[in-house]
């Protein structure tokens, strides 16, 4: 399901489905896939849209073009806004990756060149995030007197650590992808001509497992990153214990004693 956007009305993004796959693509490449008010909107129809469908069991998330994921926000709209408008932007596209982040799905960002500011913040907020050589990774926002407004300030010390992203944030440098990886900013390079196959098989393998069991799993590693260790422990054996109920971990636990391949119902 394609043509149509998989039945949305969409300016700036490209939806669609392919068996239990839905691919989101941020089609903007003549500003380098920047981030507007519109596009933000395009992003949370289509995140809510994977999430609430049941057949769909991951999304990538790439940007149109072979030049940038998403190069950031939209310079020419962000200029024009007041004080006001700015933080309501900031709280809509944090809300927006909250989405992403908290999908109860996998996410994979396959980043296909520049992933800045926004950009860069977007990537953070996905599960997994791959990226080709020649992708450049991120947070310029103080070269504009700015701070990042879309999570860059907490998602990026919690993925590389405070030093580091401090140094990222306060110097609005921009670094490789072989940079990004060798501190845990992304998952894997990955050639160009192999991004999106990559990022099929690395949701292909998620999918293959029990689908309760990796949403609670992911929600329970968001939400222990915002606990005490032993409130995430707590948490980690209530979600313990409920997938133990489930028709999954009969199927699971016998599939293994029978030495077959399970088959999950995601219930």
């Amino acid at each position: 399901m394609s043509a149509e956007n998989a039945g949305l009305a969409l300016a700036n993004v490209l939806y669609e489905k392919k068996g239990s796959i839905a691919y989101v693509t941020v089609n903007r490449p003549a500003v380098l896939n920047a981030l507007n008010t519109s596009t933000w909107s395009d992003l949370r129809a289509v995140f809510e849209d994977a999430r609430d469908d049941v057949a769909i069991r991951g999304v990538i998330l790439t940007g149109a073009g072979d030049k940038a994921f998403i190069a950031g926000a939209d310079i020419s709209e962000l200029a024009q806004v007041t004080a006001f408008e700015a933080e309501q932007s900031s709280r809509f596209g944090q809300k927006v990756l909250d989405l992403i982040e908290d999908l109860g799905k996998p996410v994979v960002a396959a980043v296909n060149g520049f992933a800045l500011g926004g950009g860069c913040e977007t990537a953070m907020a996905c599960t997994i995030r791959i990226a080709v050589g020649s992708a450049r990774f991120g947070q310029p926002e103080v070269k504009l007197g700015l701070v990042p407004g879309g999570g860059g300030t907490q998602r990026l010390p919690r993925l590389v650590g405070k030093g580091r992203a401090l140094h990222l944030i306060l110097s609005g440098e921009m670094i490789t992808a072989e940079e990004a990886y060798r501190i845990g900013l992304i998952n894997e390079i990955v050639p160009a001509a192999e991004l999106i196959s990559r990022a099929e098989a690395i949701i292909a393998k998620i999918a293959a497992n029990a689908p309760i069991a990796v949403k609670l799993a992911l929600e329970a590693a968001n939400k222990g990153m915002e606990m005490s260790q032993d409130d995430g422990l707590l948490l980690e054996a209530s979600y313990f214990g409920l997938c133990a109920a489930t028709d999954d971990k009969k199927e699971g636990t016998t599939a293994f004693l029978e030495k077959r391949a399970p088959q999950f119902r995601g219930r």
